[in-house]
């Protein structure tokens, strides 16, 4: 824009021409005459190249009630019919995009996948209800309805809902010692929060959760989930809801360590770790299935099928040493004990439950639960939406359908004795790896729970804990992302102030205030670099120029003597503390989403 002079003389704005009459004007700044509207726009000079702008338009025409009705009335009507869209309706219901193109590849591919997941998520469900606080079928009740939901809703073919460590740890910190009907409610509180959140449109808040907050936030939860397991390796009692005061209660009951539970514990961690390792085993010498003899194929996938069924193969193994020490022996083992066979009963979930004396109401159930009820729903979607772009080979992710999809998964669960639950980047992974083709592989998934609900109870009376506690330590022993600091390190430093911070409050203190704590600290590190940018430029002085500087405050320099330095620029690891926002901002443009 021109830069308007303080005497009179005509100027050109946007291609009109304009006069500045400072004849009436009693003011020590210029008035403009636009001749071609009606309003009075006056313009101060306030710098060498900068003015403002002020606009009368004189008084407002009052509004009736009739035009406003009739605002409202077509603003319902164009987003009606943008919902009515076939684009719209194959967003909001991805499986009308797949099953027009479903074949017998994809039934085999999913048959396949679904069977693998079912075979892992059963023993890991029956696990993470321990680390809920909860009995262990309350972690098969979490594990098939919302399964089955998903395939209709889930936009990512490789996501399996289910409970997971961190979703189970946040429940228990929410209803520590208030009992199952608290989670239950927690679930259908924290699927209507996203829900919610999806329809306004919220799926973006996730945009400004950065990546070294998320890595410090995953590496305290798999401290402290391992912390929360050492207790039943040992066999004995501990509790405590932070990772001071987890190790605190276990060194006090240190000296009543169970023997028998430790070996077995210890011995099953390692048979874990070993047998992952046997993913990475090939017979043949060539890493390509193509080069492989028919032969070498067979045996290279049975023992990828033993890794990838290796929990469930412990537990068989586990729960057999169990039953033989129950039988010849006093039960030196800790073992789960009796749970109820069948299927959960359909219903609404508590709004009410005995506490104590009394009965505890909605609002009280609610207060008793804390921030929970807002921290778990955000990090059901940090988990979910970070399994959908791990797997998503480039293309764009809608947070927003994932909200949908997960806020209704957990409002259904919730009606069968659910606690919160998301996708699993464990399962995430072997469902990947066994090739599932779309997100019909959850439906065999939740029919194989569904039979052990039925038939398999009773044999997981005999399963040690101490085998369960090693199924969760072997799992989230890798959750601890020590590799992602040497990167931020080198790309920028500051961005490892949040991340280290999130870190160690969440180990502190609680987790679902360590995990705000991180959030905060991360949006005052984006608007303090977008209040002060470092920007590498050089000024140009009629036909000499200074070397390149770089600058915090551009306020005193006219901006027509700027100049981007292409050289430094390609120094410059990222040139705004928003860019990665707005490149997923326009990755969604431009996919259409």
């Amino acid at each position: 824009m021109a830069n308007p002079s303080v005497g009179g003389s005509q100027t050109s704005v946007a291609g009109s021409q304009t006069m500045i009459d400072d004849s009436t004007n009693t003011s020590p700044y210029p008035t403009r005459k636009f001749p071609y509207r009606e309003s009075m726009l006056t313009a101060m000079n306030v710098g060498s190249s900068d003015f403002i702008l002020i606009e009368d338009l004189g008084p407002k025409r009052k509004i009736s009630v009739k035009e406003k009705v009739g605002e409202v009335e077509n603003w319902f009507e164009k987003n009606l019919r943008r919902l009515a869209t076939w684009k719209t309706i194959t967003k909001k219901l991805p499986v009308l995009t797949w099953a027009r193109t479903y074949n017998s590849e994809d039934f085999v591919g999913d048959l396949v996948a679904g069977i693998t997941v079912g075979l892992t998520v059963i023993p890991q469900s029956l696990a993470y209800s321990n680390i809920a606080g909860l009995p262990a079928q309350f972690g098969l009740y979490s594990s098939f309805l919302g399964a089955l939901m998903y395939i209709f809703l889930g936009s990512c073919k490789d996501v399996p809902m289910g409970p997971t460590a961190i979703c189970s740890l946040l429940t228990y910190q929410a209803v520590r010692g208030y009992g199952p009907m608290h989670a239950i409610l927690l679930c259908f509180l924290s699927g209507v929060i996203q829900f919610l959140m999806g329809i306004v449109g919220l799926g973006i808040m996730i945009d400004f959760i950065s990546d070294p907050v998320s890595s410090g936030f995953t590496s305290a939860v798999a401290l402290l989930i391992i912390s929360s397991q050492v207790k039943d390796i040992l066999g004995i009692r501990a509790g405590g809801a932070t990772f001071i005061e987890m190790w605190t209660s276990i060194l006090e009951d240190v000296q009543n360590t169970k023997f028998w539970d430790t070996i077995v514990g210890v011995i099953c961690v390692v048979i874990l770790l070993l047998m992952r390792l046997l993913s990475d085993v090939k017979l043949a010498k060539s890493t390509h299935p193509d080069n492989w003899t028919t032969f070498q194929r067979v045996v290279n996938k049975s023992i990828w099928l033993i890794s990838t069924s290796r929990n469930s193969i412990l537990v068989i193994v586990s729960g057999i040493v169990g039953w033989y020490f129950c039988e010849t022996a006093d039960e030196p083992l800790k073992l789960i004990g009796p749970l109820p066979p069948g299927l959960p009963a359909i219903q609404l979930p508590p709004f009410s439950t005995m506490k104590g004396n009394h009965t505890a109401g909605f609002f009280e159930m609610v207060s008793d639960m804390g921030s929970g009820v807002i921290v778990l729903p955000l990090i059901g979607l940090l988990e979910n939406i970070a399994i959908c772009k791990a797997f998503a080979n480039g293309k764009s992710v809608d947070a927003t359908q994932e909200l949908i999809a997960i806020g209704l998964c957990n409002i259904g669960n919730s009606m069968v004795q659910s606690f919160p639950c998301s996708g699993s980047l464990s399962r995430s992974a072997v469902n990947n790896s066994s090739g599932v083709r779309t997100p019909l592989g959850g439906l065999y998934t939740g029919l194989l729970v569904i039979v052990a609900l039925l038939f398999c109870m009773p044999l997981f009376y005999y399963i040690p804990k101490c085998a369960l506690a090693a199924v969760i330590i072997a799992a989230v022993i890798f959750m601890v992302e020590v590799r992602v600091v040497r990167p931020i390190w080198r790309s920028k430093k500051s961005d490892l102030i949040p991340g280290v911070a999130t870190f160690f409050f969440c180990l502190i203190l609680p987790l679902e205030i360590g995990i705000l704590i991180g959030i905060g600290l991360n949006l005052i590190s984006i608007l303090y670099h977008a209040a002060r940018p470092k920007i590498s430029m050089e000024i140009a002085r009629g036909r000499g120029r200074v070397p390149p500087s770089h600058a915090r405050s551009l306020s005193h320099l006219p901006v027509c003597g700027l100049r981007e330095h292409p050289r430094h620029q390609a120094q410059r690891p990222e040139g705004h503390p928003c860019r990665h926002r707005l490149l997923s901002h326009l990755r969604r443009r431009l996919h259409g989403c």
